[in-house]
């Protein structure tokens, strides 16, 4: 496929996700993680909920305003977490991180549609805003350990 075809997906992709995101919504049950994070540099802001069980993350909403580069984000993440251990989910986040900074990373891992993200670390004002979610996670989730 080439440069131009993949790049038109990508963006599909995650207009997709802008316009119909997964996970929308609050967790309202008792026992679940709140996390609330700004990006002041360009007004991203996103509520993310999660609920830990046995070690895993059960469910996972988002919440928040933004760009399509930080909703979709969330919209790809929450998805990509849920059912997952806590610690995969954390190791997750540490390649998306590494993607996001052109780092090199296991390049056969099957990320799904995170994977359309890849060309924000091209654009270094807009990483904050793909990872906002991401980084929201980490802190919920290390808080969560650390109880």
């Amino acid at each position: 496929m080439s440069f131009n075809n993949l790049d038109t997906l990508y963006r599909q992709v995650i207009m997709d996700h802008y316009k119909n995101p997964r996970n929308k919504g609050v967790l309202e049950e008792d026992n679940s993680l709140t996390i609330n994070m700004n990006n002041p540099t360009c007004g991203d802001r996103i509520q993310l909920t999660l609920k830990v069980e046995d070690g895993k993350v059960a469910d996972a909403r988002f919440d928040g305003e933004g760009c399509s580069i930080s909703m979709s984000s969330a919209s790809m993440m929450t998805q990509a977490i849920k059912g997952q251990k806590v610690e995969d989910a954390l190791k997750l986040s540490k390649i998306f991180s590494d993607m996001m900074q052109g780092k090199e990373y296991d390049e056969d891992l099957d990320l799904g549609d995170i994977e359309a993200l890849q060309g924000v670390s091209k654009f270094p004002a807009r990483i904050k805003c793909a990872t906002l979610s991401w980084k929201a996670m980490e802190k919920g989730l290390k808080e969560e350990e650390q109880q």
